[in-house]
């Protein structure tokens, strides 16, 4: 029981990760198009999230330090800034989406206009944020975004052909749509899951618990737990859009045709849980993104931070996670799509990946900090291995999203 409480963390960092707005909508784009053809891609990222966490999980719990504070130790400011802008960019573009995710799911819920919930959803995640104890927070939303397993479920009361999608699994093809188009997707849904917030909000939410050298074995834990527990949900929203959304020639430009598989299955009930399940995964992203902006600035300058400091005492910590939440809410109040906002988030953030992943390798590496608790070799390879694989992804983002107008 303690260590099934101790995956939260992951659980949250993970269901936020892995399945947020645009997660929801491009999991079921990528079914309704391309059926199960990248099904390597959330393979791969969870191996990727789960090898990097463990890293970051590693370095807060040996040194009680955050890896962005480190970074700007072992890096230097210059580098450290870069890092911040960028991962501060993404992080805020990325906090808006998921407020309008909020307000989307509220809009599914209710049928009220989603622009009247985005002030409110901006005012519940801050209040939340302020007033919720953390192992409160990260239990209550990281589990109730498992009502996502529903759409699992819902393959077993859909006509699913369990061999047709094995056969989709393993013999990716373009589907006729285009191989640009299918490799657009594919770096959009790899960046989904291994966006920059997740470590960040990982490692610094390990030191806001106070883990030591004595915790490793329930981070790691939490991270094996956690973060493919998100990569299944987010498989089976691919899944059930495969089986429905696909033979009907459908395509998916919001909640509502996201959920349509699990409506079929369940009729309302169906759509009450998805509902629930979307608010959850996207109320539980809009905090640890709010929380891994604040985090990023204050582990920069140097300042008190933490959820568990009262504003009093970290003031600039609780300023900037006030201004993030006020700055998602004004960027949705232009009517900007949070779809489409979390779409060209996704490029962004694949450009940004190797400025984020590569400093963590390098302070996992570093003997001053961790002693004998460095990556061992196997680690080490494995880690090389995907950041190339970051590389890639962030020298491609650009060129795939203008080649083929965002996926068109």
């Amino acid at each position: 029981m303690r260590k099934l409480l101790a995956a939260t963390l992951g659980i949250l960092s993970a269901v936020g990760g892995f399945v947020d707005i645009g997660d929801l909508v491009a999991a079921g784009q990528a079914g309704a198009r391309f059926g199960m053809g990248h099904t390597w891609v959330l393979l791969l990222g969870v191996v990727a999230i789960c090898a990097y966490a463990e890293m970051a999980g590693r370095i807060a719990a040996v040194t009680g330090r955050a890896v962005f504070d480190l970074v700007r130790e072992r890096l230097g400011a210059r580098m450290a800034l870069l890092n911040l802008v960028a991962s501060y960019l993404v992080t805020v573009i990325t906090l808006a989406a998921e407020l309008g995710g909020v307000a989307l799911a509220l809009r599914l819920a209710t049928g009220v206009p989603y622009l009247l919930w985005v002030p409110v959803a901006g005012i519940a995640v801050w209040l939340v944020l302020w007033r919720m104890r953390f192992p409160v927070m990260e239990r209550v939303f990281g589990l109730a975004g498992l009502a996502l397993v529903v759409f699992a479920v819902a393959l077993f009361w859909l006509p699913t052909d369990w061999a047709a999608l094995g056969r989709g699994a393993v013999t990716p093809g373009d589907s006729g749509q285009g191989w640009g188009a299918y490799w657009f997707v594919a770096v959009a849904l790899f960046a989904s899951t291994v966006s920059p917030y997740e470590v960040f909000f990982f490692s610094s939410g390990g030191v806001e618990e106070r883990w030591s050298a004595t915790d490793l074995a329930d981070a790691r834990f939490g991270v094996l737990v956690g973060f493919p527990i998100g990569g299944f949900l987010a498989l089976s929203l691919i899944a059930t859009a495969t089986v429905v959304l696909r033979p009907a020639g459908l395509s998916v430009d919001g909640l509502d045709q996201v959920a349509q598989p699990v409506v079929l299955a369940f009729g309302s009930a169906g759509l009450a849980v998805a509902a629930l399940a979307f608010f959850a995964v996207t109320f539980g992203a809009a905090l640890e993104t709010g929380l891994s902006a604040a985090y990023a600035a204050a582990q920069y300058f140097g300042w008190q931070w933490g959820k568990r400091v009262s504003p009093h005492e970290a003031a600039r910590f609780h300023t900037v996670l006030l201004v993030s939440v006020l700055l998602g809410v004004l960027i949705l109040l232009t009517t900007v799509d949070p779809v489409t906002l979390t779409e060209y988030m996704l490029i962004i953030s694949a450009v940004a990946l190797p400025l984020i992943y590569l400093p963590i390798l390098v302070v996992a590496n570093d003997r001053t900090y961790l002693g004998d608790r460095v990556n061992g070799r196997a680690l080490n390879l494995l880690g090389a291995v995907l950041l190339l694989v970051i590389l890639a992804a962030s020298i491609v983002a650009v060129p795939l999203a203008i080649g083929t107008r965002m996926g068109q």
